[in-house]
């Protein structure tokens, strides 16, 4: 695909775009999850041009917390690849939707059946639990903060669970997504983006779903949405938005989906695309 700088430059869409929607680790941020000072300085403009800014993360909300201030945002985020609507400013969610505890505990229970040794942690809202604080295997999350619970399973699943996440070597990872797959997949979403983690949230739940959730609150039109991703969770919000961008480290499903593939994370993807629909310099 043609990078030039003209090619750039030139706007593709017919419609305004007033939402931009951007996907955080392996898009915005770079391999030392920084944001670049060219990325930061161009979406930090777009707010005073009347373009709402909407981060889309798997993360939890503490894990989003400094990019969000260093970007001067007030918008509503996607946490939890959906299932957490978050209204930074004000501390407090949107929209919510965990999975039962019940299911949650069944699908612990048969995961430790198999591998006893598989790490267990539990979102709840932006509060993190686990029976066992241990970190050989973990998230950027989990290396930024501690866990604010450590207790056993009974008492983690005495609530609804906003995001379980299964922890341990890729060749367990792969068995159990395999497993549980089978016997959980038609009541719940598993994610396996990385070799060492499965995510597993309720499967009602998708950035796509949140994004347009956002979009009607703010009054915008998917043809006026700009959404910006790499891996397979983003697929859906790409696809919902008029303007649909993959990176160029991105996965192949996502950039088969995207009408423009940008340069990579490492290379200001997100302020190439901006440059390129006309949202700055």
């Amino acid at each position: 695909m043609d990078l030039t700088d003209e090619t750039r430059q030139t706007p593709l869409t017919t419609s305004p775009i007033k939402l931009v929607a951007v996907d955080l680790d392996g898009t915005l941020l770079d391999r030392s999850k920084k944001v670049s000072e060219r990325a930061a300085a161009a979406m930090k403009c777009l707010p005073g041009s009347g373009v709402k800014v909407v981060i889309a993360s798997a993360r939890p909300p503490r894990s989003v917390r400094a990019i969000y201030q260093e970007l001067g945002l007030d918008t509503w985020q996607i946490n939890y690849n959906g299932a957490l609507i978050w209204d930074e400013p004000n501390q407090q969610p949107i929209f919510h939707r965990p999975m039962h505890p019940r299911l949650v505990r069944m699908m612990i229970e048969r995961a430790r059946d198999m591998f006893e040794e598989v790490l267990v942690s539990c979102e709840v809202l932006d509060k993190w639990y686990t029976d066992r604080d241990e970190h050989t295997y973990t998230t950027e999350t989990g290396r930024l903060f501690k866990p604010d619970f450590v207790c056993d399973i009974g008492q983690i699943c005495s609530q609804p669970i906003t995001k379980l996440m299964l922890l341990g070597e890729p060749r367990i990872i792969l068995q159990l997504e395999s497993l549980l797959l089978e016997e959980f997949g038609g009541k719940v979403t598993i994610l396996h983006t990385d070799e060492e983690l499965l995510q597993i949230m309720d499967n009602r739940v998708s950035k796509a779903v949140a994004l347009k959730k956002i979009a009607t609150h703010y009054g915008v039109k998917p043809s006026e949405v700009m959404a910006i991703g790499d891996a397979p969770n983003d697929v859906g919000m790409l696809q919902f938005a008029g303007v649909a961008v993959a990176v160029a480290n991105a996965h192949d499903v996502v950039k088969e989906v995207a009408h423009w593939i940008a340069p990579s994370n490492e290379e200001h993807g997100v302020h190439a695309a901006l440059q390129r629909y006309g949202l700055c310099e």
